[in-house]
Parts: structure tokens; sequence; C-alpha cells
């Protein structure tokens, strides 16, 4: 008897995966800092099929120019109201990406590592040039998921 791929992937155990991306604020302000945060989060969910019910926990950093907000808060506004949630500061490397916010998930799942896709938006790619980069979200489509909640 021949099983639908659909259906191995039910036998799979459910491990709790990290899943990174990184993007970059276009200024030290609370708008700035969540807007960035938001598109971030909502294109690592839209790209891996994630469900806050699945999420363990994210890590929020940010380099030490951003200061103005926490942009765990962005979560907050998509609803992740029962997610943990933490923020602090990435090491200050001479030379690194600034204005730079990064996200760490630790995501619930099925998948194998090799099926989990890392995003990096903007400038941040650069931090990544080895992973191939993901169109982007079309900002109506941004707003129509923001309606939703």
């Amino acid at each position: 008897m021949k099983m639908l791929e659909d259906d191995l992937d039910d036998w799979r155990p459910i491990q709790c995966r990290g899943v990174r991306g990184a993007t970059v604020a276009t200024a030290n302000t609370p708008e700035a800092i969540w807007a960035a945060t938001r598109e971030l989060l909502f294109t690592m969910i839209h790209y891996n099929g994630i469900e806050a019910a699945d999420v363990a926990s994210a890590y929020f950093t940010t380099t030490a120019d951003l200061t103005a907000a926490y942009p765990a808060t962005a979560a907050r506004q998509l609803g992740w109201l029962d997610v943990p949630l933490l923020c602090g500061h990435e090491m200050a490397v001479p030379n690194s990406l600034g204005n730079c916010v990064r996200i760490l998930l630790h995501w619930n799942t099925r998948k194998e590592q090799t099926e989990i896709h890392h995003i990096y938006l903007h400038e941040a790619m650069t931090l990544r040039p080895d992973k191939d980069s993901l169109p982007p979200i079309p900002a109506e489509e941004i707003a129509q998921y923001m309606q939703t909640l």
C-alpha cells in the first residue's frame, strides 16, 4: 500500500526547531522598529507555515543603536499574546550591520531542519549570502493580514 507524502509527515516526530531571521529598521523609533519586526516576523510565518500555537518561544535582538522600543511588541501586534517573548542586544562587533533586528523562533514542527526557511530581508541579506533570497511579500498582503487581527 502506497502512503501519500502528507501521511508520512504525520509519522514524523514533533521537534523544536530554530527559525532565524534578520532585517533592518529605517530609524531608531518605535514605529520603525515595530514595522521592520512585523515585516520580518510575518515573512517568517508565511514562508514556513508557522502557527502561533506551535511556537515555544521567540528571542528578539537588536544592535545597540536600536533602543526606542522592544521589537517583541511587534509579535504582540500580530496576535502572539500567549507566546513567551524575550528581547536583548547583540554583541557590539566592529563593522557589524547597524539598525539590525534579529529573531530566533523556537518552533514545534514535524519539518526537517533542511525544510526550514531562514529569512533575511533588505540589508540583512548580506548576513547570510549562502541563503537563497525569497521574493518579498507585497505590502498589501501584510496589511490584509494585519486587519484580520
